[in-house]
């Protein structure tokens, strides 16, 4: 009877061992699989594929008139935001100012060139004594100017009795956006490739030569 249980016993430890190295072999299997296929079921994302490109670039700028609040040291508070900025004109609490103040944007666009716009909010950057120096600067820093750019398509679209007509077109940039149009325009643009368009450039005031061209409309 003992030998018997003995048997036994080591028949059931062979079986687990047995048990134990194929299961650590599927593991093995899996995890090496998984090294090179996205789409394991060790994937975090199963199917997932970054597709997506994230650029930060200048949006817009505009002046605003100001106050001046309590002075900090060479420093100076700016109401009503209250925002800290330096000091530069030897201004005094409860001076008229006009600031100049900058946002800029997150675009993230996707594998079919459409972009998701996240904007930041408004940041004073500068001061000024008076309103016409801040549109000197505000001037040079948004362009606007006329030029062509490749024009990707048209399409129309239809929902009950109603059609509806669309332009997309490429921007320096490289970003493609969708604009509406009218038939007149669809049926002059059907053949082109390039069209002639209004951009107005918003250059970084921190780099000058970086910018970004916004759509502002058809030259024509």
């Amino acid at each position: 009877m003992k030998k018997r249980r003995e048997a036994k016993l080591r028949g059931w430890g062979q079986h687990s061992r047995r048990v134990t190295l194929l299961g650590f072999l599927l593991l093995m299997t899996m995890v090496l699989g998984a090294c090179g296929n996205s789409d394991s079921v060790l994937s975090t994302d199963p199917g997932a594929e970054v597709t997506s490109n994230v650029s930060r670039v200048p949006w817009d700028y505009r002046v605003v008139e100001s106050t001046v609040g309590d002075l900090i040291g060479s420093d100076m508070t700016v109401l009503p935001d209250n925002e800290l900025l330096p000091n530069d004109g030897n201004y005094a609490t409860g001076d008229k100012i006009w600031t100049l103040q900058f946002m800029d944007a997150e675009l993230v666009t996707d594998a079919d060139q459409r972009n998701e716009v996240r904007l930041s909010s408004w940041v004073t950057i500068k001061s000024y004594a008076d309103q016409k120096t801040a549109a000197e600067d505000l001037k040079n820093l948004k362009v606007s100017l006329t030029t062509d750019v490749n024009l990707v398509g048209v399409y129309k679209t239809k929902y009950k009795d109603k059609t509806r007509n669309y332009a997309i077109v490429e921007l320096p940039s490289g970003n493609r956006i969708k604009q509406p149009i009218d038939d007149k325009r669809y049926t002059a643009m059907e053949k082109k490739k390039t069209v002639s368009v209004v951009l107005e450039e918003i250059h970084d005031f921190a780099d000058y030569d970086s910018a970004y061209a916004k759509f502002r409309g058809w030259a024509n």
